[in-house]
């Protein structure tokens, strides 16, 4: 199993916007569409939380995935509704566009008991 965590800043003004798409995967209309998708791409956790900053509110992420390569590649290059839907969000509330890719961050420190 592999896991990420990464942080993304929210476009001005975006926030609520941030707020309602993830409440609408988590409990919403498109929860069984966010459920189907991740199954999808091997994805077997994603938690989200936003945070507010001095320098404005940002997106923290984890996921978890066997091959988190081939999750991010398949989010980025797929044509169901769902996973073109997301896409579009995070490009118009973050500025990211998965069909470009998704460089991981550089983990620094693991450490573990």
């Amino acid at each position: 199993m592999q896991s990420v965590a990464f942080a993304t800043p929210i476009l001005p003004g975006k926030t609520e916007a941030d707020r309602q798409a993830m409440a609408s995967c988590a409990n919403g209309e498109r929860k069984a569409e966010h459920a189907a998708s991740r199954t999808r791409h091997g994805i077997s956790r994603e938690s989200v939380w936003i945070q507010q900053t001095p320098g404005g509110d940002i997106a923290v992420v984890y996921m978890e995935a066997d091959d988190l390569q081939a999750a991010f590649q398949g989010l980025g290059s797929s044509d169901e509704p769902f996973d073109l839907w997301i896409r579009e969000m995070l490009h118009d509330v973050h500025g990211i566009d998965l069909a470009q890719g998704f460089p991981p961050p550089d983990q620094t420190l693991d450490f573990r008991r």
